[in-house]
């Protein structure tokens, strides 16, 4: 996997509760999940895609819980993040239920998506300084939510101090005088932090926050939003393609492939024992700090291209254990307990 990046230490993530497994309860004892995504196919009709970007998917987030969505690039993760807001194209078609606290976010209208992103659902993208107007300073950056939600010009900038030293800036009331450029990838990704936290948001969508940043700042960043989270109660949906930071700090992971969910488990348990020849092959291919560890091995071939429509396993080309059966029949998703696996061959014991 060309992407994989090794920062933080994978055995970490063996400590993580898997209390909030069930999908019919989060960590707070609510019976319905924050976020419930549940059979959501997206189709782009006038493009030459051969195949839904999203198939079917289904996902789930209790309050105060951090679940992972990882997978090669093109898996289709941001978009399914994205879905949540209702950040789709206009010509897309979807199927399924996007629901946040209980409402669908795709029978939303304009105004509906508009308060929801105000007040429920916030978002932290990839790149901080494609969320900023380089051309208006932090403050005004920070204060532009918080005014229309009613504040005074100085409790705007009274409230947007108090988020920026939450953040770790340590001079909150010099950084709003300053412009995106002044500031490091780092400072401005804790600034854009800052900024997803002005509404209070119940749910917190993380778009691989820290994979253009260096392997300190990455950890810095992932211990604020772990901070912020345990002091708010936050529900997290962090995507990343990085492995050891997802089993660091992710309660349960999703793993995507071609537009479908493949497996799901409680992190501790899927990095013990994968289900899914995919999920193994990830694994594999990380990079790992233990000097007497195997070296990676990449999985061979490339993912399955939109232009593509398998007939059978979207995985079987690249994987050592299919047969002519995997290549002739979709597998469905089967979940036992806290386990979700997609594959014909799951219960086999052909994964050691």
């Amino acid at each position: 996997m060309a992407e994989t990046t090794t920062s933080t230490d994978m055995s970490k993530g063996k400590n993580k509760s898997t209390a909030a497994s069930s999908p019919a309860a989060g960590p707070g004892g609510s019976a319905e999940p924050l976020l419930d995504i549940q059979g959501l196919t997206l189709r782009l009709p006038a493009s030459a895609a051969a195949r839904p970007i999203l198939d079917g998917i289904g996902l789930h987030v209790g309050r105060g819980e951090t679940v992972g969505l990882v997978g090669e690039s093109g898996s289709g993760k941001s978009v399914a993040c994205r879905s949540v807001l209702g950040l789709l194209p206009r010509t897309a078609e979807t199927e399924g239920a996007v629901r946040v606290n209980g409402t669908d976010v795709l029978g939303l209208d304009k105004q509906g998506l508009r308060d929801m992103r105000r007040n429920k659902v916030a978002m932290v993208f990839q790149d901080p300084r494609a969320s900023v107007n380089p051309m208006r300073r932090v403050g005004a950056f920070l204060t532009e939510g918080l005014r229309v939600r009613g504040l005074s010009k100085a409790d705007a900038l009274a409230r947007a101090e108090q988020l920026l030293e939450e953040v770790g800036i340590r001079d909150p009331k010099g950084a709003l005088r300053k412009f995106p450029h002044q500031f490091s990838g780092g400072m401005l990704q804790r600034v854009v932090i800052a900024a997803a936290l002005t509404g209070d948001p119940e749910l917190l969508l993380a778009d691989e926050p820290t994979t253009a940043l260096d392997v300190t700042t990455q950890a810095e960043v992932v211990g604020i939003l772990q901070r912020l989270q345990a002091r708010h109660g936050t529900g997290m949906l962090f995507v990343t393609h990085d492995l050891e930071l997802a089993a660091a700090i992710c309660d349960r992971i999703y793993v995507m492939y071609a537009g479908r969910i493949v497996e799901s488990q409680p992190a501790a348990d899927l990095f013990a024992r994968p289900r899914h020849p995919y999920t193994a092959g990830l694994l594999a291919s990380t990079p790992r700090l233990d000097p007497d560890a195997e070296p990676p091995k990449p999985i061979p071939g490339r993912p399955v291209s939109l232009a593509e429509a398998p007939t059978g396993c979207a995985f079987a080309d690249r994987c050592a254990f299919a047969e002519d059966r995997c290549r002739a029949e979709a597998p469905p998703l089967v979940t036992q307990g806290a386990v979700s696996v997609a594959c014909l061959r799951a219960d086999e014991g052909i994964l050691p």
